[in-house]
């Protein structure tokens, strides 16, 4: 059976590893420690927990596999998926034995919950294209595609 709660501290680094498998790149995909750190990733995760961060994880057994998150951007320093300023943007990931299971769309409908409850409106984020996976639990889900952020496509659902 599938658990879902709020991240805790001591989970932080299960959370970096969640944020790593989220970056889908097929080939030649950086090690975590260098891809975590570019700049442009980097800003997914320093400082985590300030206003606007929120992160659940999936348990089975007490055995985290998976995670969804949101984070707050704003236009000075927007990322991959960013609407507007009041709009987070979410990232998920689960351990590759657990994929296709339907822990995903589990997961997503807390998130959802989680950002209703925390008052806002909408959430947003970024996905390839290509991730005909995650494209198609997405739209299932009633996120629509809302624009480009260079190849990759910005997704939104409004509640």
């Amino acid at each position: 059976m599938v658990v879902v709660r709020l991240l805790e501290q001591k989970e932080y680094d299960f959370f970096m590893d969640m944020h790593y498998e989220s970056i889908y790149i097929l080939e030649d995909k950086p090690s975590k420690y260098e891809l975590l750190n570019a700049p442009n990733i980097k800003k997914y995760s320093e400082e985590w927990g300030r206003k606007g961060d929120k992160a659940l994880v999936a348990l089975i057994d007490d055995k985290p596999i998976g995670a969804v998150w949101y984070r707050l951007f704003d236009e000075t320093n927007k990322g991959y998926g960013y609407v507007d300023n009041n709009t987070p943007e979410l990232g998920i990931a689960l351990l590759p034995d657990f994929k296709q299971k339907g822990i995903g769309t589990i997961l997503m409908k807390e998130i959802n919950q989680q950002a209703r409850i925390d008052g806002y409106k909408s959430l947003s984020l970024s996905v390839d294209p290509d991730n005909h996976i995650a494209v198609r639990l997405y739209e299932k889900l009633g996120f629509e595609y809302f624009g480009m952020s260079g190849t990759s496509w910005i997704m939104k659902i409004t509640f």
